[in-house]
């Protein structure tokens, strides 16, 4: 299905490169032949220059007067060779597309390239349009099925407003980069060319966005890294379901302490793909082996994500049935008291800003997120309010070594006097947040089962620095990084007939910290590991510590 928003039509391709300047044919960016070009950031023959965005665009351009056949040609793949084009100058051969010299004195060297080109004749005809005024008359969009085309208006608008070739080229890079944003094509090409027709003017332009969709039901497996926790992850998708980038996503979810399965549906909003809404339905089963407790939640939420200004927000409503029981016979009596069914129903909201260059390894950069719940507004036996906060600062230092401040807090508070449930309260220890102490090991604890507090904080100083002689620099060292920390906490239960500043001695009394060094290794960009020797200090009666080695696995770190 091919769609033509009314305004024109401009044709960019990758597959194959014509020199702005003398429209004489080069290879295929993609390929080994277009080496140098590459190297200057260049969409030109070996005697032009030309800005080339990102990989974007192959340009052709002739005069009106004089033009020149794309329709039969305009699919030519650099796998195979490239045609010949016939254009006003006339007919000009594509280079050849023998692989390169691998060894011996032309290593690496095209014999095209130490060919002396003849100077191209000038042709008054011809006109440049990189620096001039152009139109782009059509944008045309090829190769849809079932997304409804209004949906891929509000995408590439933009490129109807661009006023020369250099800004058609980043404003089409920039609505190719949106389109993959939907999650609906495998791939998206760009074509730019000069208009064609009766109604072509002399620098009107062509844009034509080939796309290919995906199918309409995918799978997935993958695993997955929590906080010190592997699972293994199974999924089903449909895409594009009513032609608008809606995906309907079932999961199951096997892991080492976790076993989930739930069904959501995504839908943003045209145009605005920050803006979306999710509806889930969910069961999750969870261990917790420091408290002796097992939990079973069966639910469903709606959220709503959407940015304002620099921030991004979400607003979530949640309505779960939760069954807690012991894991094993020798839990205490405390957590006995908790076992049993509840219904909880929230309200809550997340504001966050995260100007980091990186999740995993930032370099500089901040980030702050705050969070607040509400529970029982809406009915359920929890009643409380929950508020807490994660900020974390990082600045580069000497020697590619990067300075990185982090603190957490955060406050319960039950309302209509009625106790807070230990599947609400915080917990903190472990190699995620104060290293040197066993896993949630910190805090009010029962007969060796932990039951988390209502109030803590928790703070960090760390430097990372590249592995020592920089072993694999540029490659697979550069997964790795040494790690010098300096972590500190807190967390107990307050007394909210006191003031403020009894509350804030308590959190001051009994301070937990420690101190290391280690080795942290990148997991892509969405998780890391971290090998620490680590000294725990200001340890308290019933504290659970790891003096020595200590191993983490998350995707959030102190």
């Amino acid at each position: 299905m091919n769609t033509t928003l009314s305004l024109g039509s401009v044709q960019t391709c990758f597959k194959k490169v014509v020199c702005l300047f003398c429209s004489c044919l080069t290879s295929c960016c993609r390929c080994q032949t277009l080496r140098r070009a590459r190297e200057r950031s260049t969409l030109s023959c070996d005697c032009h220059g030309v800005l080339h965005e990102g990989g974007l665009v192959v340009v052709t351009l002739a005069t009106a007067r004089a033009p020149f056949s794309r329709r039969a040609e305009s699919r030519t793949t650099c796998h195979k060779g490239l045609k010949r084009r016939p254009v006003a100058m006339g007919a000009v051969h594509a280079k050849t597309m023998d692989p390169l010299p691998m060894h011996g004195k032309d290593l690496g060297v095209n014999p095209d390239d130490l060919m002396e080109h003849p100077e191209p004749e000038p042709d008054a005809k011809q006109e440049i349009l990189e620096n001039k005024d152009v139109v782009v008359q059509h944008v045309n969009i090829q190769g849809l099925g079932r997304t409804k085309e209004d949906l891929l208006g509000y995408e590439i608008s933009d490129v109807f407003n661009a006023k020369n070739l250099i800004d058609v080229m980043k404003k089409a890079h920039i609505a190719r980069q949106r389109l993959l944003r939907l999650g609906i094509f495998k791939e998206v090409e760009v074509l730019i060319d000069t208009s064609e027709g009766a109604d072509a003017l002399p620098n009107g332009l062509d844009v034509t966005f080939e796309v290919n969709e995906i199918k309409r039901l995918t799978g997935s497996y993958n695993t997955m890294v929590g906080n010190n926790e592997g699972s293994m992850v199974l999924g089903l998708k449909l895409p594009n379901m009513i032609g608008r980038a809606e995906k309907l996503t079932f999961q199951f979810s096997y892991g080492t302490k976790e076993t989930s399965y739930g069904l959501s549906f995504f839908k943003p909003q045209p145009g605005y793909f920050e803006r979306n809404l999710t509806l889930n339905m969910y069961k999750v089963t969870g261990q917790f082996p420091w408290s002796s407790l097992k939990e079973t939640d069966r639910g469903v939420s709606a959220e709503f994500n959407f940015p304002v200004g620099p921030t991004s927000h979400m607003l979530k409503w949640e309505g779960v049935w939760r069954e807690l029981g012991c894991l094993a016979r020798s839990a205490s009596f405390a957590v006995r008291e908790e076992s049993g069914h509840s219904l909880k129903s929230a309200l809550s909201h997340t504001m966050s800003i995260d100007s980091r260059n990186s999740a995993i390894f930032p370099s500089s950069g901040a980030l702050l997120r705050i969070n607040q719940e509400l529970a029982g507004f809406t009915g359920g036996d929890a009643s409380f309010f929950k508020e807490d906060f994660e900020l974390q600062l990082n600045r580069r230092l000497f020697w590619d070594s990067v300075l990185s401040a982090s603190l957490w807090g955060g406050m319960l508070f039950p309302i209509e006097g009625k106790p807070s449930c230990i599947a609400d309260r915080f917990y903190l220890g472990g190699p995620t947040s104060v290293r040197g102490f066993g896993m949630y090991s910190i805090g009010p604890q029962s007969e060796g089962d932990y039951l988390g507090g209502e109030a803590y904080w928790a703070g960090g100083l760390h430097l990372y620095t590249p592995l020592p002689f920089r072993p694999g620099r540029g490659g697979f060292g550069d997964l790795f990084r040494t790690h010098f920390f300096l972590n500190a906490g807190n967390l107990c239960n307050l007394n909210y007939g006191e003031g403020p500043r009894a509350h804030l001695q308590k959190l001051a009394e009994c301070i937990r910290w420690s101190y290391g060094a280690g080795i942290v290794l990148r997991l892509g960009n969405i998780a890391r590991l971290e090998l620490n020797y680590c000294i725990p200090m200001g340890v308290q009666s019933g504290d659970r510590i790891c003096d020595g080695v200590q191993f983490g696995a998350g995707i959030r770190f102190l």
